[in-house]
């Protein structure tokens, strides 16, 4: 006797529809573009507790300030990038309706002689309103950016941006500020660096500065050097030598109680080299700690490669590739003058600063924990 056939089977499954994701209120939204001197990137976010949750977001490497150095403008094809890449961020914003923004530009613009010239174009083209920030202003976004991997245990705290064209070191005594609320007084520095703490116990800025020297600038600085190793030698010594005017420079710090945080590519591909990604994950690389071993791992493995083998490296990248040993010469300078054998890797950076500072502003944060 045949076998009967179940009541339904071989019948089409019913399919089950999920409902469709509400989309964001536009007044809740905020956005943040950064134009620095080699990247575009640009954050729409809504709150969410004490965080924010990301929306849309983009990142294309435009190299603005690509001939800088040496004629002191930006260069038609620069310009002509960065204009497709911020029509595309105007595209964003207007299908999010995003109402919220800031969109900053940093050290091309601050230095190039036709910096505010192409801002206008930028706005003529775009609508987009680009606002030149200080160095100041540009250190600050990128310690408040930090402020969720700071340790409850730190005393004394670097925060290094390693950028395009400049970098940024901002030195933070955090002694006097109780263990709990370390992380929540960096958030409040959006409000400048020196600032009346009013019934909070404050974090105090040792010292900070902004170093004319980014991933960019040192590698055209030394461009002329054709071997490899020495190149990377003299970047290293020449970035030290303009950390001569850094309070804390010429200071010994005590090991205990001491964090760097360094935000940056190079500090996130430098990361994700270590990890052996070949593809990258920033849920694996935001808030990784590395020793300084392992950093020198990477960057003598960068050495041996050369140049035609860090262009074949998939850890590395084609964006990144050109750029990678100027800025490792900055990292191995960082981890040689100050006492630590660990840095604490950051993927976050000037967006997140400028969404942060918007929120905190607007007071759409909660006051929960990081």
């Amino acid at each position: 006797m045949a076998p009967r056939r179940p009541e339904g089977a071989g019948a089409f499954p019913k399919p089950v529809e999920s409902p469709a994701p509400t989309p964001p209120d536009p007044a809740a939204l905020y956005a943040a573009l950064d134009l620095g001197t080699n990247s575009c990137r640009m954050l729409i976010a809504q709150p969410k507790g004490s965080q924010f949750h990301v929306v849309d977001s983009f990142s294309k490497s435009v190299q603005l300030g690509q001939g800088l150095e040496s004629t002191g403008r930006l260069s038609r094809s620069s310009m002509n990038r960065t204009l497709g890449a911020m029509r595309i961020c105007m595209q964003k914003l207007r299908r999010h309706d995003v109402r919220h923004m800031r969109l900053v530009a940093t050290e091309a613009c601050r230095r190039a002689q036709n910096g505010e010239r192409f801002m206008e174009q930028v706005a003529r083209e775009t609508g987009l309103k680009l606002e030149v920030i200080a160095p100041e202003e540009e250190a600050r976004l990128a310690v408040i950016s930090c402020a969720p991997l700071v340790s409850t245990k730190t005393d004394q705290l670097l925060v290094v941006d390693i950028g395009g064209g400049s970098t940024e070191l901002v030195w933070i005594d955090l002694t006097k500020v109780p263990r709990a609320e370390r992380p929540r007084s960096i958030m409040r520095l959006h409000a400048g660096f020196r600032q009346d703490p009013g019934p909070f116990a404050a974090a105090r800025v040792v010292d900070w500065i902004s170093v004319p020297l980014g991933v960019a600038t040192l590698r055209d600085q030394f461009a002329d050097v054709e071997e490899d190793a020495g190149r990377f030698a003299l970047m290293s010594c020449f970035f030290e030598e303009n950390l001569a005017d850094f309070a804390p420079y010429a200071e010994e710090q005590h090991r205990d109680g001491f964090q760097i945080i360094g935000t940056s590519g190079t500090v996130t591909t430098v990361a994700a080299s270590h990890l052996g990604l070949r593809r990258y994950d920033r849920t694996k690389v935001d808030g990784l700690r590395m020793t300084s071993d392992q950093i020198d791992m990477v960057i003598r493995d960068y050495l041996s490669l050369g140049p035609a083998g860090r262009r074949a490296d998939p850890r590395i990248g084609k964006d990144r590739q050109a750029l990678i040993m100027s800025g490792a010469a900055i990292l191995q300078a960082l981890m040689r003058l100050w006492p630590t054998d660990r840095l604490t890797v950051a993927d976050r950076g000037l967006r997140e600063g400028l969404l942060y500072q918007q929120m905190s502003a607007d007071g759409v944060l909660e006051d929960g924990p990081y």
